[in-house]
């Protein structure tokens, strides 16, 4: 299992990826409240266009995904956080996802220790992210990594089935 970057000859793989996760979403407990406009081809290829997509690889196949960036795509002001940082301060988990054939292997954990890493090396202060209420596996694998709750808040995202998501962080100087 391995890390990488995603480039444009990456976008198959990965799009087929999360097209997988999402059909097992919709025929079973959709957590993150996904739909087949988005986690979608056109979103992968906008993250790897701004540098911000990853994935986890064995043997030509994708196991997860997710982005990492500096942008929150939405209102993060409205956090209850530990610490004030600005925007570029801290970096942002999206979109992270397993494939429903790599269940129970580690590799959710597997990539949030690389966000971990990544963000550390690059000198942030902290990674954020939001989550949909409701979202056990998400809340318990951030959990699990220390990641503290930051309330529920109205991100200003205006997706009506969603108005509140659960924010958490890692802040590196308190951990």
């Amino acid at each position: 299992m391995e890390l990488i970057h995603c480039k444009d000859e990456h976008l198959d793989l990965v799009s087929d990826m999360y097209s997988s996760v999402v059909r097992h979403l919709l025929e079973n407990i959709n957590y993150p409240n996904w739909s087949m406009a988005y986690p979608c081809r056109e979103s992968v290829r906008e993250a790897i266009a701004q540098g911000g997509q990853y994935a986890c690889v064995e043997n030509g196949s994708v196991l997860g995904a997710f982005v990492l960036n500096d942008n929150p795509g939405g209102n993060y002001e409205a956090g209850d956080w530990r610490v004030s940082l600005k925007r570029g301060e801290f970096l942002v988990i999206h979109t992270l996802a397993v494939a429903p054939s790599a269940g129970r292997r580690g590799v959710g954990g597997y990539m949030v220790d690389c966000c971990i890493a990544l963000a550390r090396r690059k000198g942030y202060r902290a990674i954020r992210l939001d989550v949909v209420p409701g979202n056990v596996p998400a809340q318990r694998l951030y959990q699990g990594k220390g990641f503290t709750f930051a309330g529920a808040r109205d991100l200003l995202r205006g997706i009506d089935e969603i108005p509140l998501f659960e924010l958490y962080e890692l802040n590196f100087e308190t951990v």
